[in-house]
């Protein structure tokens, strides 16, 4: 296992990469034969007013799926700990999802039971204002294989964030796949405009307010987007 510990606002000693070391080859000793690589970032706010200013950051590429992990807290070592504890059950989801694909047919009606496309904004933000970053910061360039709405939510369970986005293989379009605010989870899917920009159609030609697809489009386009790998 290639293992790489970087750190931000702090040094990485030798003491806290043997530390580092331990607890990760520990958390991935029952998968070390689909585990290839580990990045470990850790770091440290330098706001006082931040409680939980230690962080640490995980990412396991395994059988060329990314999982990640992160955690705080007011300790860098207890960060550790709490990281390397969460990455050994996302390796253990996986397995066991990756298990199960292999040896049992898949069941794509399951998805049926999840709460259906969103089609309110409010599902995606809850009680939050929209607000847009002033100026996009980051950009990240990343494959996108394609994949089914089965395989996508597999993958956001895996990455550790909100949502995930990923190109699917019935539309050949990119998608997003969120968990959302109420439970469950939802997709946002791409939907042509009208010329004049007023309004959106769907494929039976109902009408869409295309402001609230904008809005979503401007929130993709401004966002760090987590990779199929992050």
């Amino acid at each position: 296992m290639k293992l790489l510990v970087q750190g931000n606002n702090i040094t990485v000693t030798e003491a806290i990469h043997l530390y580092v070391q331990e607890k990760l080859e520990n958390a991935v000793r029952h998968f070390q034969n689909i585990t290839t690589k580990v990045d470990v970032h850790l770091s440290v706010a330098r706001n006082p007013r931040i409680s939980d200013s230690h962080k640490a950051e995980v990412t396991v590429y395994a059988n060329g799926t990314v999982i990640r992990a992160q955690e705080n807290s007011e300790d860098l070592y207890a960060s550790i700990d709490m990281v390397a504890d969460k990455i050994t059950r996302q390796l253990r989801k996986y397995k066991e999802k990756h298990f199960l694909k292999n040896h049992k047919p898949s069941k794509a009606e399951e998805l049926a039971t999840q709460p259906p496309i969103v089609t309110d904004i409010k599902d995606l933000i809850g009680d939050r204002e929209p607000e847009l970053p002033s100026e996009v910061v980051r950009m990240k360039y990343f494959a996108m294989p394609l994949m089914t709405i089965d395989e996508a939510l597999v993958q956001l369970q895996l990455v550790d964030h909100d949502f995930y986005v990923f190109r699917n293989s019935e539309s050949d379009e990119i998608n997003v796949i969120y968990m959302r605010n109420h439970g469950g989870y939802g997709v946002i899917l791409p939907r042509e405009s009208s010329v004049n920009g007023n309004h959106a159609h769907d494929k039976n030609g109902h009408k869409e307010n295309s402001k609230v697809s904008e809005m979503f489009l401007d929130e993709e386009q401004t966002s760090e987007i987590p990779p199929a790998q992050v």
